[in-house]
């Protein structure tokens, strides 16, 4: 309390566009079920990336590790690389969880189109860099939103402020 008013010290953060992307992925590799769900990967084959100030393909080479955890939800762990058009590589290492109704779910399991509306896709991607222009992404907390294609993820990534 100041001067008899409740203050709010903290606040409510806000976001602030950052970057889409677009990840191209091939075919599941399912290794199966491995006791505290069904266990697929899935290559990162390319892609691209608009951001605030920069713009970078999606480097061959990383996955999407998933965990299918039930009928209803999904854990996904990606990790790839991305190149700037300066030519800075950015890793990135994205933690996700994808809900939906079990009929949805086992769609998207498929391959299948599914309307984005009835899938809860949230993620928070982390970034390690080394160029001094782009080491403040180091020092920010990132959350995005993300849609599944059947043969690419779309994201929206927004800094948290």
């Amino acid at each position: 309390m100041i001067g008899g008013a409740v203050v709010d010290l903290l606040g409510v953060p806000r976001l602030a566009p950052f970057a889409d992307l677009a990840v191209t992925v091939d075919a599941p590799v399912e290794v199966g079920a491995v006791g505290h769900g069904t266990r697929r990967v899935i290559a990162i084959t390319g892609g691209t990336c608009i951001a605030r100030d920069w713009t970078a393909r999606v480097l061959p080479g990383g996955a999407d590790f998933q965990l299918i955890v039930n009928a209803r939800m999904a854990r996904l762990e990606a990790r790839y690389v991305l190149e700037t058009d300066a030519g800075d590589r950015i890793y990135v290492q994205n933690d996700a969880l994808r809900t939906a109704t079990p009929e949805v779910m086992a769609r998207l399991i498929r391959g299948e189109p599914v309307e984005p509306a009835d899938v809860y896709f949230r993620c928070v991607p982390r970034f390690e860099v080394s160029a001094p222009s782009l080491a403040w992404m180091m020092e920010r907390v990132f959350l995005g939103t993300g849609l599944r294609r059947p043969s690419e993820v779309v994201m929206r990534f927004f800094e948290v402020l």
